[in-house]
C-alpha cells in the first residue's frame, strides 16, 4: 500500500485548496494513477484499520443490483456507510420515509442499466460472459455513470467510481477502474479493497488468476477536516499485506457469494483513525 500512502503525501505537499459541494473544503490533485498486484498480497490498508465487513457487504449490495439501503442492512446490519447520504437525500426531497430507496445508485447501473427502448442491460453479467467467451474483447466494460439518472433529486449520491474494464492475458485477469472523485482518507482504502475483491470474485467464476487492479483517479482530494488524521496515518509504518481466502462452495456466478465466503489471512494493522464524512 505504499502507492496509496505516496498519493496521500503528494496531495498534502502539492494539492490545491478548493471548495466543494459539502462546504468543508479540500486539498485536491487531478489525475492520479497506481497499480496493485494481487501477487504481492491483498491491498488492505495497514496504517489504519480497514472495516472489512462493511466493505464486503457494500460490494455484495452493489452486485445484488439493489437501490435500497435496507437491503444493505440485511446483508450486514451494522453497516452505516450510506446512512448520511440517505438522510441527505431524504432532506433534499423533503421526505421523511423509511422505505430505504436511494435512487439508481451503483447496483442498478451495474445490473439494470435502462435503455431508451425500455429494456435493461445486466452489464456485469455481460462482462463476465465476455471474459469467458471472448476474452480478447476490448469492450469488457461496466459503466455506472448515467447522466440521465444522476441529478440531486434522482439519486442519493451519483457514482464516484464511475467506470471499470476487465483485461485478460495469459489466463490472468486484471481490472482497471476510473474514479471521478475520491475522498482519499475515508473512501479510497474502501475503493481499493472493494475492486480488488471484485477482481478476485470474477476471476474465481471465470477460472482465471487475479492479476492487477489499476486505479485511476480524477479529483483526488483530502478534506480539510481530515488533514490531521492523514498526517497521523503517514507517520505510521506500513505492515505486510494479508492474503485473501475465498471459501470454495462451488460458486458458478457472481451472485453465488455471501459474507461468510471471504476472509483476510494474517491481516495486521494499526488502530483505526476516525474522521467525519463530508456529505
Amino acid at each position: 500500500m505504499q502507492n496509496y500512502l505516496f498519493q496521500l503525501r503528494h496531495i498534502l505537499e502539492n494539492g490545491t485548496a478548493k471548495g466543494d459541494r459539502t462546504g468543508v473544503g479540500t486539498l485536491s490533485s487531478f489525475g492520479l494513477n497506481t497499480r496493485y498486484k494481487m501477487s504481492q498480497g491483498f491491498p488492505a490498508v495497514t496504517t489504519k484499520k480497514l472495516a472489512w465487513k462493511v466493505m464486503v457487504s457494500e460490494l455484495l449490495w452493489f452486485i445484488s443490483g439493489s437501490t435500497n439501503i435496507n437491503d444493505l442492512k440485511a446483508v450486514y446490519p451494522p453497516n452505516k456507510i450510506w446512512d448520511a447520504n440517505y438522510l441527505d437525500y431524504q432532506a433534499r426531497l423533503g421526505l421523511q420515509t423509511t422505505d430505504g430507496e436511494m435512487g439508481r445508485v451503483y447496483g442498478s447501473q451495474w445490473r439494470h442499466w435502462r435503455t431508451v427502448d425500455g429494456q435493461e442491460i445486466d452489464q456485469l453479467a455481460e462482462a463476465i460472459d465476455l471474459i469467458k467467451n471472448n476474452p480478447d474483447s476490448r469492450r469488457i466494460i461496466v459503466n455506472a455513470w448515467n447522466p440521465g439518472e444522476s441529478a440531486p433529486h434522482q439519486v442519493a449520491l451519483p457514482p464516484c467510481h464511475t467506470f471499470f474494464q476487465f483485461y485478460v492475458a495469459d489466463s490472468n485477469l486484471s481490472l482497471h477502474m476510473y474514479q471521478r472523485s475520491a475522498d482519499m482518507f475515508l473512501g479510497v482504502p474502501f475503493n481499493i479493497a472493494s475492486y480488488a475483491l471484485l477482481l478476485h470474485m470474477v476471476a474465481k467464476v471465470t477460472g482465471l488468476k487475479p492479476n492487477e487492479f489499476v486505479h485511476t483517479i480524477g479529483d483526488a482530494h483530502i478534506y480539510l477536516n481530515a488533514v490531521d488524521q492523514v498526517k497521523i496515518q503517514l507517520g505510521r509504518e506500513p505492515l505486510p499485506l494479508p492474503q485473501l481466502h475465498i471459501e470454495d462452495r462451488g460458486q458458478q456466478t457472481i451472485d453465488d457469494f455471501n459474507m461468510s465466503d471471504f476472509q483476510l489471512i494474517d491481516y495486521q494493522c494499526h488502530e483505526a483513525i476516525k474522521a467525519e464524512m463530508a456529505v
